[in-house]
C-alpha cells in the first residue's frame, strides 16, 4: 500500500500531469481538496473509488484515512492543488505516514506562479533586468513568516516577487515594496489562475490599490511584482546570438 501525493495543478482540469491521472486511475481510494480542486479530476479515478474532500478534515483524521487504508491494503491518491514544493501542507502529512511505516511518494504539478506568468504572458526572468523569482506570502492565521524573511529583504534584491495568499494585505505589500522598486513598477493581480472564472488585475504599485478596491478579488489570488512583468526594451540573451558559441550548434 503506498500514499500518492500529486500535485493536481492551478486549476484546469487538463493541466494534470499524465503520472497523476495514471495514478489516479489506478488508486482505489482518493482523498483531495475539494475546495481547490476541480472535481473533473475526479472522472480519472476508479468508477467505485471512495473519494474523500479533505476541505473540512483536520489533519488527525486525514491521517485516520492513511491508516484505515494502509490496513486494508489500499493505495491512495492524495490531490493537492498546484504543486507539492510550496504550500501544499505535505510536509506534515509525510510525517505522519513515516511514524506508521506507510509509503509515500511525489508527483509535481503546475504550480501557481507558473500558471499566473502563462495567463500574462509574460516571462519571470528577463536577461538584466530580473533573473530571479521569489516565491514567498505574509505571516497569516495558519502560519508566521520567519523573522528574516521580510517582503523588505526580498524587495532589496530587486528579482520578481510571486506572493501568496495575500490579497488581504495589498496595501502592506505596495508599502513595503515601493522603496525598492518605485511607484511606477510593474504589479499583477491573478486569482484562479486556470479556471473558467479566472480574473486579472494589471497596475503598478503606485495603482494597484484602487484598482483592487474598484475590482474586489476575494479568492485564492497571486501577486506579482517586478520590472520584468512590464519591460519591453532589454538586452536579448546571448543563447541564441550567432555568435555565441556551443556544442549543439555548428
Amino acid at each position: 500500500m503506498t500514499v500518492h501525493f500529486i500535485g493536481a495543478g492551478p486549476g484546469a482540469a487538463d493541466l494534470l500531469t499524465l503520472r497523476g491521472r495514471d495514478l489516479l486511475a489506478k488508486c482505489p481510494v482518493c482523498l483531495y481538496a475539494g475546495s481547490i480542486v476541480p472535481t473533473e479530476m475526479l472522472a480519472h479515478c476508479p468508477p467505485d473509488a471512495r473519494l474523500v474532500d479533505t476541505a473540512p478534515l483536520t489533519l488527525d483524521l486525514i491521517e485516520a484515512e492513511y491508516v484505515r487504508a494502509h490496513a486494508a491494503g489500499q493505495d491512495i491518491a492524495r490531490l493537492h492543488s498546484g504543486d507539492l514544493s510550496v504550500y501544499s501542507a505535505v510536509a506534515e502529512q509525510i510525517r505522519r505516514l513515516d511514524r506508521h511505516d506507510i509509503p509515500w511518494t511525489m508527483t509535481p504539478g503546475v504550480p501557481a506562479f507558473a500558471a499566473a506568468a502563462s495567463v500574462l504572458g509574460r516571462e519571470l526572468t528577463v536577461p538584466e533586468v530580473a533573473q530571479s523569482v521569489v516565491l514567498t506570502r505574509v505571516s497569516g492565521r495558519a502560519s508566521a513568516m520567519p523573522e528574516r524573511e521580510k517582503l523588505a529583504a526580498f524587495g532589496a534584491t530587486g528579482a520578481t516577487l510571486a506572493i501568496h495568499l495575500a490579497i488581504h494585505v495589498l496595501d502592506q505589500i505596495v508599502a513595503d515594496l515601493t522603496p525598492f522598486y518605485g511607484a511606477a513598477c510593474p504589479v499583477a493581480i491573478v486569482a484562479r489562475a486556470t479556471w473558467p472564472d479566472q480574473l486579472v488585475l494589471r497596475g503598478t504599485l503606485g495603482d494597484i490599490c484602487q484598482k483592487l478596491a474598484e475590482n474586489p478579488i476575494e479568492r485564492t489570488a497571486l501577486v506579482l511584482v517586478g520590472r520584468a512583468l512590464g519591460t519591453h526594451d532589454f538586452r536579448e540573451s546571448a543563447l541564441y546570438n550567432a555568435d555565441y558559441h556551443r556544442r549543439f550548434r555548428s
